[in-house]
């Protein structure tokens, strides 16, 4: 997903897997375009369109998988989604905390980092943290039935162009084709 010189010089984006890539919640009539992927007995529908997405993602971030799926994602989500490499995982206290449960290791993970964060769950936690946070942040919502969709993926993108005006220009959907 880049060398690492590129991959330490773009900001983190720590992506969520259950409602951001593994679709839930949608109506039973209908079911979204993916593929159902078996992880350890539970069956999760990978969005059809996640893998374009991360792989255009990761040409402007260090992609940091942040879910309760751990080492599994590494494990079942590579090869699914037809990865190149792969990201990094965060792992998480089991600890009892008053702050979202990802909260903890985000921050440990992303320092003082441009950081931004795809979930289908934000509380008001992470939404202080990402305002009071001096390094830039950015937090995107995402409908679990739906997932990560390209209305995100154009955020993401404009979002990380802003940072880095002195970083050679990141190519747009446009140059990809």
């Amino acid at each position: 997903m880049g060398d690492s010189a590129d991959t330490f010089d773009n900001p983190v984006l720590f992506v969520d897997i259950d409602g951001v890539i593994s679709l839930f919640g949608f109506p039973s009539d209908r079911c979204p375009a993916g593929s159902w992927l078996n992880v350890d007995g539970v069956v999760h529908l990978i969005s059809a369109t996640a893998s374009e997405h991360l792989l255009r993602l990761a040409r402007a971030f260090e992609l940091v998988w942040c879910s309760g799926w751990e080492d599994k994602a590494d494990e079942h989500l590579v090869h699914a989604l037809h990865l190149p490499a792969r990201p990094p995982f965060l792992t998480f206290s089991r600890a009892p905390s008053t702050a979202h449960w990802k909260l903890d290791s985000v921050i440990a993970h992303a320092g003082d980092r441009p950081a931004a964060w795809i979930d289908d769950a934000f509380d008001d936690d992470c939404r202080a943290w990402a305002a009071a946070r001096p390094a830039p942040t950015l937090l995107v919502a995402t409908d679990p039935a739906v997932g990560i969709a390209a209305g995100h993926v154009e955020a993401l993108e404009a979002w990380a162009r802003r940072l880095a005006p002195l970083r050679a220009p990141m190519p747009s959907s446009e140059d990809a084709e």
